[in-house]
Parts: C-alpha cells; sequence; structure tokens
C-alpha cells in the first residue's frame, strides 16, 4: 500500500482496480471539497446552502419536503428555515393549495448570494487549476465527461 490514501498506484499513475480508483477518487473529491470550503470564508454553512439551492432547483417547496430532500428533521429544517429567512435569503408564501400550508422561495438576495457564492466558489478553483500543467488541466478537462456521468443517479 502507498501513502496516506491507501491504495497502490501502478507506475503509470493509475489506480489498478475499480475498488483502488473508487478510493482515490473519493479521497481526491473529498479532500477537494473541504479544502474549497475552508477557503470560501464568505460561505454559508453547508445545510443552508444545500437548502437554499434546493430551493433555487426546485422551486417553491413546503418546509416537509424540504427536509425530506435535505434529509433531516422538520425541526432541524425549521432553524434552517428561519437563519435564511432572518437572512433575507428565502421568502415565505401561503401554499395555494393549502391555506395551511407555507412554500419556501428563494428571495432576490438569495438568489445573488447564490451568485456570489458561486463565483467565488469558482475563482477559488480556477486559483488552484492555474498550478496545474497543461498536460495535468488536459486529462482533469477529459475526465470531466466520466465525473459527470457519476452525478446521474441509477435507475431502480
Amino acid at each position: 500500500m502507498g501513502g496516506n490514501s491507501g491504495t497502490e498506484t501502478v507506475a503509470d499513475g493509475s489506480a489498478g482496480t475499480d475498488e483502488e480508483l473508487a478510493a482515490r477518487l473519493r479521497l481526491a473529491v473529498g479532500r477537494l471539497h473541504r479544502r474549497i470550503r475552508i477557503d470560501d470564508k464568505e460561505s454559508l454553512p453547508p445545510l443552508q446552502l444545500s437548502t437554499l439551492v434546493t430551493v433555487e432547483l426546485s422551486g417553491p417547496l413546503r418546509l416537509s419536503e424540504l427536509a425530506r430532500r435535505e434529509a433531516v428533521t422538520a425541526p432541524t429544517m425549521s432553524r434552517v428555515l428561519t437563519a435564511l429567512d432572518e437572512a433575507g435569503l428565502v421568502s415565505r408564501a401561503a401554499d395555494p393549495g393549502d391555506a395551511r400550508g407555507v412554500l419556501i422561495s428563494v428571495s432576490p438576495a438569495g438568489v445573488s448570494r447564490l451568485a456570489e457564492l458561486r463565483s467565488h466558489r469558482t475563482a477559488l478553483i480556477a486559483r488552484r487549476l492555474a498550478r496545474l500543467d497543461e498536460t495535468q488541466r488536459a486529462a482533469l478537462e477529459a475526465s470531466l465527461p466520466a465525473l459527470e456521468a457519476l452525478l446521474v443517479d441509477e435507475e431502480d
């Protein structure tokens, strides 16, 4: 076993088996994600950011649906939404389909904040990419379709 990753690397730099590749990919993606979060001092807490993005992508949602999608309890989601609401990043409106329900939407300030955060995180990654040589950047670019394919959920 070589290095801290717990996997062996063959002479050409590849990971060998699918399991070894999965372990190296998990480690690299996890560390890069953590590094970006650490460097992004202006960001929101992870669950607040994830909730805001979920609402942005899915449109107005009820608290219960947001809690389900984010895999948290309703009381936890309520606290998250309170923080986002106090920051002016979401808005609440009556659910036209259920007078007792409330729909959560991203406010204009929330849209602006998401754009700002995305821009900042893109700049953080761009600075890291600038440290790579041409061959490394080309390899990374060539791997993007495969990485994007990993994001597609398996069919049931």
